[in-house]
Formats: C-alpha cells, sequence, structure tokens
C-alpha cells in the first residue's frame, strides 16, 4: 500500500473511528462482493454514523483522488454497488447502513429518507398511517434500501406506481472542476453550510413552512397512463428511459445521494389476491389486455411464475419463504448479514467446500414439511403458466368476470389469506432460489446468467421460444416476472461447458429482433452495456468519473479516458 493511500486510511479511522474503517480482506469481502455476482478490490470500507461523517469521508477521498463507491444493502442483481477492477486510481466503499433515518412529512403523504433506510422501516412505519412505499416485499430484495431504488430506477411488482423516481434530492457531486458540492434539490430549506445543511437533514430540523409542495416530483406519477397503453409499440419501463433520469434518480452510484424525498400511496381497501393457472399463453395475453383496459382501478399486482419457476423456487428458495413466514422481514437484512460474514470466515478457511452455508440451509430445508398450500400445488399439477393476482376490494366483481372469460371458471381461485402470502412469499424467493439452484449444480453447472427484460406494450407473443441450439446450453430456464407492466425476469442456469458470455450475446441479439428493452429495472450494473441516455446522464452527474466508475461497461478512467 502506497504511502498516499495509508494517509488516507488514517484520515478516514479519524473522520469515523477505526472500528468502521474496515481493511482487512477478510472483513471487507461482503461488501466487495456482489449478491449474486461480481468482486473487487478496495483499500478501505467506510460506514459513516453521521451524514456530517459522509460529506467528510467524501471530502477526503476527493482530496486523495481515489474513487468512492457508494453502497446501502448490496441487494443488487448485477454487480452495480461492488468494485469490478481495472481502475487507474485506489477504491473507496462508503456504506451508508448506519445512516438508516426517515422523516414522515406532509402527514405522511411524504418522506425524506436517508442514505442507508430501508424498504421494510418504511412499510413498518406507514402500516398505522394506511399508507404504503414505493415497493412492498413481493418486488423487492429483502433489506434493499429506498435510495438505492431511486439510483437504480427499480421497478417493481407494484402496477400502478412504476418506476423509483424522485426529482427531490440532496446530493454531492464532483463538478468538472474537481470541486465536491453539495446540491439542496430537496424542496426543503435547509441553510447554505454543508454541515449545518446535513445536521438539520439529519435530525428531521425543519417545519412545515419550510417544505415547499412546488419544487418537482415525488414519484412516476405519469406511469398508471402509461401501463394501460397496451398498442404501444414500446416497453412501459426501463432503465434507459430518458423519462426516469433526473439527478438521483438513474444516477447509478455516480452521485453520492444523502436523502431523496418521495411520495407515499394508500393502502388498498380489502385487496383481494387471485391464483391464476393456464397451460395457454394467449389466456394470460387477453387477460392482461382486459384487466388494464375495462377495470376503472388499477389491479395493484400481477406476477408471473412458470412452472420450472415455481418448482425450483419452492425447493431452493423453501428456508427464504420459511424465515420470512416465522420472522417476518425486519429480521431478514441481520440474517443475511451474519450469513455474509460466515461465508467470508469460512472462505478464509480455503481447506472448506465453496458456499458451505447454502449447502447446510438446503439440507436443513429438506427437513420440514411442504411450506405451499394444497391448492397451489394442485395448479402446478395441472398448469404451466401461473398468475398471482391482486387487486382492490371494489374491483373484484369485474375481476372475477374476466378472469373467468378469459381462463375459464376452473382456471383461477379466490386465495385465503394463508395462500395469498405463500405464493407471493415464492414467487419473491425466486431470485435467490436460482442462485442457491446454480450452487447446488456444482460443477455440473455453467454459471447462472439472469436477464430483466421489457417487453413492448403490444408484444402478444410474449412467452421466450429459443433456437434448438441455445435452448441445448441450458439447464434450467427460470421465468418469472411483473406480467402486467409486460417486465419479465429470465434467469438462465447454463450447462458446464457453455460460454456465458456467448449465450448472453446471442439472447441479446433475440430481444433486440423483438423490440424489448434490458434492463427492465436492476439497471445496468456492470453486466450490461450502458445506452446512450444513460451514458449521458452518467456524465452529467460525475463529469471526471470518480463515483463508481466503469458502471454500464463504461469507462473506469479518470475524466472518461479511454
Amino acid at each position: 500500500m502506497s504511502d498516499a493511500s495509508s494517509a488516507l486510511i488514517d484520515r478516514l479511522r479519524q473522520i469515523v473511528g477505526r472500528k468502521h474503517c474496515l481493511t482487512d480482506p477478510a472483513q471487507t469481502e461482503r461488501y466487495r462482493k456482489g449478491w449474486r455476482s461480481g468482486e473487487g478490490d478496495a483499500i478501505a470500507v467506510v460506514r459513516p454514523g453521521s451524514l456530517v461523517e459522509q460529506w467528510r469521508v467524501l471530502r477526503a477521498c476527493v482530496e486523495a483522488d481515489t474513487i468512492v463507491i457508494m453502497q446501502a444493502a448490496n441487494t443488487g442483481l448485477t454487480e452495480g454497488s461492488t468494485p469490478k477492477g481495472g481502475y487507474d486510481r485506489d477504491v473507496v466503499i462508503v456504506s451508508t447502513l448506519r445512516l438508516d433515518g426517515i422523516h414522515l412529512i406532509r402527514d405522511g403523504r411524504q418522506i425524506v429518507g436517508l442514505p442507508g433506510s430501508t424498504l421494510y422501516k418504511l412499510e413498518e412505519l406507514l402500516d398505522p398511517l394506511g399508507r404504503e412505499p414505493h415497493s412492498v416485499i413481493g418486488s423487492s430484495c429483502v433489506g434493499a434500501s429506498i435510495i438505492g431504488g431511486i439510483c437504480n430506477n427499480s421497478g417493481g411488482a407494484l402496477v400502478r406506481r412504476g418506476p423509483a423516481y424522485t426529482e427531490l434530492s440532496v446530493h454531492a457531486r464532483l463538478n468538472a472542476d474537481g470541486r465536491l458540492e453539495l446540491v439542496n434539490n430537496l424542496g426543503i430549506d435547509l441553510g447554505n453550510d454543508p454541515e449545518e445543511m446535513l445536521e438539520k437533514l439529519e435530525g428531521g430540523d425543519f417545519r412545515p413552512g419550510q417544505i415547499h409542495d412546488d419544487a418537482g416530483r415525488a414519484s412516476d406519477d405519469d406511469y398508471a397512463a402509461r401501463v394501460r397503453e397496451v398498442d404501444a409499440a414500446t416497453p412501459g419501463r426501463f432503465n434507459a428511459d430518458p423519462r426516469g433520469l433526473h439527478e438521483a434518480s438513474g444516477s447509478a452510484g455516480k452521485l453520492a445521494v444523502f436523502a431523496v424525498r418521495l411520495d407515499t400511496f394508500p393502502t388498498a381497501e380489502g385487496a383481494k389476491t387471485y391464483y391464476v393457472g393456464t397451460n395457454d399463453t394467449a389466456q394470460l395475453t387477453a387477460l392482461r389486455r382486459a384487466l388494464l383496459s375495462e377495470l376503472d382501478e388499477l389491479p395493484i399486482s400481477g406476477e408471473y411464475v412458470h412452472r420450472d419457476c415455481f418448482e425450483i423456487s419452492r425447493k431452493y428458495g423453501k428456508d427464504t419463504l420459511l424465515m420470512i413466514h416465522w420472522l417476518g422481514t425486519s429480521r431478514m437484512p441481520t440474517l443475511f448479514g451474519i450469513k455474509e460474514s460466515l461465508d467470508a470466515r469460512f472462505h478464509k478457511i480455503g481447506l472448506l467446500p465453496g458456499n458451505l452455508l447454502d449447502r447446510v440451509m438446503q439440507g436443513l430445508s429438506r427437513l420440514f414439511p411442504e411450506a405451499l398450500p394444497k391448492r397451489l400445488l394442485r395448479f402446478r399439477d395441472r398448469f404451466e403458466h401461473h398468475l398471482i393476482l391482486k387487486v382492490a376490494g371494489p374491483s373484484a366483481e369485474a375481476t372475477e368476470e374476466i378472469l373467468t372469460r378469459t381462463v375459464g371458471a376452473d382456471g383461477w381461485f379466490l386465495c385465503d389469506p394463508h395462500e395469498a402470502a405463500k405464493a407471493t412469499l415464492n414467487r419473491f424467493a425466486a431470485a435467490g432460489a436460482a442462485a442457491r439452484y446454480d450452487v447446488m449444480l456444482g460443477k455440473d453447472s455453467g454459471g447462472l446468467l439472469p436477464l430483466d427484460i421489457a417487453l413492448r406494450r403490444n408484444d402478444d407473443d410474449w412467452f421466450e421460444v429459443l433456437p434448438p441450439d441455445l435452448d441445448d446450453q441450458i439447464a434450467a430456464k427460470i421465468y418469472y416476472g411483473h406480467f402486467l407492466c409486460h417486465v419479465l425476469h429470465q434467469d438462465y442456469v447454463l450447462k458446464a461447458g457453455a460460454d456465458p458470455e456467448a449465450v448472453k450475446a446471442r439472447m441479446l441479439e433475440i430481444l433486440d429482433r423483438r423490440g424489448a428493452e434490458y434492463p427492465a429495472e436492476h439497471n445496468v450494473g456492470h453486466l450490461y452495456a450502458a445506452k446512450p441516455a444513460l451514458v449521458d446522464h452518467y456524465k452529467c452527474c460525475d463529469p471526471t468519473n470518480s463515483f463508481n466508475p466503469g458502471i454500464g461497461k463504461t469507462s473506469r478512467k479518470k475524466h472518461w479516458a479511454a
């Protein structure tokens, strides 16, 4: 390590304390390694305990000409919040998990979320008020952060709300002259001195008269009309859509965000969940068009699950389902943090098999009885394609008429609360189950290839049929997604010997011909090439390319050098 790097670490320790400036690779591994894939080096992981400390950490890193990677929950699926390698400067990861404050404003109709605030905590705060956040469990990762969703334009399952979006934020940016500046576009008067502003922000020290309602939009309030346009020849939401790119929104770590201001939403009254099954994709197509075109009120969610995904999630996501069912979401981030720490320790030992805890947890899950209700299992046996449809109470009668008309009276049933919860959790566990399945295959797996795609809103031929030579290279296809929004997650576990990059290139060529956009809602990370609108947004946010460089397969060099 150079003298300059050592001096920077000493300064960071003075700011946050030695305990919260990690340099041991075994301690930093969980921050340097992506939730699903991706890993790189960093000279330190810094965990500020206040917004002022975060500001001072950023200033120290800028003065030392160091790359900064901002990280919250690290639940991204595309390696977007971890280092990759190939940089021309040292890397410091700034973990914001200690900064988890949330302020309710306007009687809970809006919130101000700090860098480490999470969706599950926001759900808990809003529930007594009869309101909900932009995303809820079932459309987000366990412990997913509020600001992470904004920075990645995350989509989620909730049909009425669209991508996570706001025009209201407090963020730090490094301008073209290399000067760090704090920008307050939150629509709340905080003063002018950066540290005083951040102290007020963290403490919620602002009165109603300091909050302005004409400062900008706090959600994508056009999306409900957009998703109803079932004859439109373009996707309804995707990461490179210029409509969703505004400062923090879609910034993918190219800004250091201190707070965002977001709308909240009334909890739907008398919500009902229906389980739908069919062997004819045309029936689901007709159902989707009818629900979006005929109902006075949009459905709450419509989650597609293919039978193969149902089974893989049932078997390899069982422990996740049971833990959430028994313990709730609030304890899950802690448990996953413990698992990540133990994985790092076991990995350091070297003699133990890889992914030991995953293998142990998979073995233990087999000891428990069947987790899914019998009616869901009967539909699994009868039908290839499944849909979990949730609507508000006033829409129930019209929804049931549409269901019977499109999939037949024996193609759906109204879930009781237990069935609704278990069906939703089985769908929610799918992403982790795909990774677990890949682990359990061991040497027989050629790796996991995840894609999330946005189809044209008028694409009736939505179910993928691959060319035989491509299909032969895949051990398992795991299809699930937000069907009414025409956003699908397609995870492929490849056979041993397959070339992941070549398979992915073929997949993307097919998607291009279909007029699809990708990624739809997980951002480009280090797995996709950013399209021109995204690259322009990144360069506008970060002219010197010092925050999360290389995102979207762009330059990792200072000032965007080739």
